[in-house]
């Protein structure tokens, strides 16, 4: 094979150093950029959405990598991301206060059974976007919730005002087995 190839694949063309700072300055842009966006571009994402995070994982490529297209170099910007992150991942882990200030609080999205329409306003989150949310969860609509909470990682925890159906009847088998004993056990008794 050809020097030339091996030197392309494995000769970054800019300094360890800047493959290093690049992923870094990145990274950090990115968590900021995506925390001030809100926490439904982390999990409620509808197309629109998706197709920005798309294409903003295309658009800082170049960032991390420059004009280095060598293996070596893709390697070396992986490589600092994954341990950029699992060095933030662990700091936050042990500073919980920062932590809270990265990730956000718990946002309240339904109440008592009440709709917190600012709170969805503010989130950016329709009617039809919760129901869906809810549905997914089991829930029919909803009427049936008392609380809903937007979680700092983008995740709806939903809450049901009473126990649902399926648990209604399963509690209602269970006290007529209770019931079935016991009338067995006075048979046999007497």
């Amino acid at each position: 094979m050809d020097a030339g190839l091996w030197r392309d694949l494995i000769h970054p063309d800019v300094s360890l150093l800047e493959k290093i700072i690049r992923p870094i300055l990145v990274y950090l842009f990115l968590v900021v950029s995506l925390r001030l966006a809100g926490k439904r571009e982390l999990a409620q994402l509808n197309p629109f959405d998706l197709v920005v995070l798309l294409t903003l994982s295309n658009t800082v490529q170049n960032a991390i990598i420059g004009n280095d297209n060598s293996v070596t170099g893709g390697i070396v910007g992986a490589t600092t991301l994954l341990v950029m992150n699992y060095i933030v991942v662990r700091f936050l882990y042990s500073h919980k206060k920062l932590d809270r200030l990265v990730e956000g609080d718990p946002e309240p999205l339904i109440e008592n059974g009440c709709l917190c329409e600012e709170q969805l306003k503010k989130e950016l989150i329709t009617l039809t976007a919760l129901e869906e949310a809810a549905h997914k969860q089991g829930f029919a609509s909803l009427d049936l919730i008392d609380r809903a909470v937007l979680e700092p990682g983008g995740a709806i925890t939903f809450v049901g005002k009473q126990p649902q159906p399926e648990e209604q009847r399963f509690q209602e088998v269970l006290e007529r087995l209770d019931a079935i004993s016991r009338e067995l056990a006075a048979i046999k008794r007497g």
